[in-house]
C-alpha cells in the first residue's frame, strides 16, 4: 500500500516537473495575425481605435458589456449583465447569439480553442496599465 502511494506521488511530481506547461494564456503575436481577418472588419484596437460596425476593443477584459463609449449597442448587449473576462469572451466567441440572444454581432462563432486563446492574448495587450 505504501509503495503504491509513493509511486503515485512520484508520478504526479514527475508529471509536474518534466511536462511542458499548457499555453492556456495564448500567443499574442499569433492573435495579432488572426485579429485583422476575423475581427478587424468590425472592431479596432490600439491608440487610435474607434468604433465602426462594432465597438473598439481596448480594455475589453474587465469591462461591463455594452459600455464602450461612442458605440450604440443593442438592448440585448446593454442588458446582458456580462462583465467581459477570458471565460465570458471565450463563450461569446464560440457562440455569440447563444451567450447574448438578440446581439447584433454578425459572427458565426469560433470553435478553435487555440485561436480563441491567441485572440484573447492579443486583446490583453490593449488593456490599460
Amino acid at each position: 500500500m505504501k509503495n503504491t502511494a509513493l509511486l503515485t506521488l512520484a508520478l504526479i511530481l514527475n508529471a509536474g516537473l518534466f511536462s511542458t506547461p499548457a499555453l492556456a494564456a495564448g500567443d499574442a503575436e499569433a492573435g495579432g495575425k488572426i485579429f485583422p481577418r476575423l475581427c478587424g472588419g468590425c472592431h479596432q484596437v490600439g491608440e487610435s481605435a474607434r468604433p465602426g460596425f462594432g465597438p473598439q476593443l481596448n480594455g475589453i477584459i474587465g469591462r461591463p458589456a455594452g459600455t464602450s463609449a461612442n458605440y450604440v449597442y443593442s438592448d440585448a448587449m446593454k442588458n446582458s449583465g456580462i462583465t467581459w473576462s477570458r471565460e465570458t469572451l471565450t463563450a461569446y466567441l464560440k457562440d455569440p447569439k447563444g451567450v447574448v440572444p438578440g446581439t447584433r454581432m454578425i459572427f458565426w462563432g469560433l470553435s478553435y480553442e487555440e485561436k480563441i486563446d491567441n485572440l484573447l492574448a492579443y486583446l490583453q495587450t490593449f488593456q490599460s496599465p
